[in-house]
């Protein structure tokens, strides 16, 4: 199965202002990657924070959320798998791809659990000053470009995770 990241980061490397930013800040052209690249996927996950800044289900994919607290909206499957755990299931139900959709303890949780082969990155021409970071602590990984692509003002980036000190391709 692919995992991937995809986020839009400000040009001083942050993925919001504040944990309760409203995700309306990017670019059309990182919106339309967005939409293209989580329907492609078919299944995304995000956590409750960043949920609740989208407030609802995004159509055309299954949408699951980690959540501690009960969440009762339609067209939402929480969870409190780990990653490996929820991809064995996904796996088990014949899916392919799976979109990690923020925020920044989602991607932490991810990455660190050394499942993640890929990160799709919009860097904006917008500077927050301060912010929530990509990552919400310290993650140790290589990463080989594999695209670099300037739309408009935005720079649509596209990498893969190098594991074992390998590059490979899935």
């Amino acid at each position: 199965m692919k995992v991937f990241i995809i986020a839009a980061l400000s040009a001083d490397g942050f993925i919001a202002k504040s944990a309760k930013h409203f995700a309306d800040w990017p670019s059309k052209e990182d919106k339309k990657r967005f939409v293209a690249l989580t329907k492609r996927a078919g299944v995304m996950v995000m956590g409750r924070k960043t949920f609740e800044t989208i407030g609802k289900a995004l159509p055309g994919r299954r949408n699951i959320v980690y959540t501690r607290r009960k969440l009762e909206v339609k067209d939402i499957e929480p969870t409190r798998k780990s990653p490996a755990q929820l991809i064995r299931h996904l796996k088990s139900e014949g899916v392919g791809e799976l979109a990690v959709c923020g925020g920044s303890q989602i991607y932490t949780l991810f990455m660190k659990a050394g499942v993640v082969d890929t990160l799709y990155l919009t860097l904006e021409p917008i500077v927050f000053g301060e912010g929530v970071r990509l990552f919400a602590e310290a993650i140790d990984a290589t990463l080989e470009l594999v695209e670099c692509r300037k739309e408009n003002q935005s720079i649509l980036l596209e990498y893969k995770v190098i594991k074992n000190g390998h590059s490979h391709q899935r």
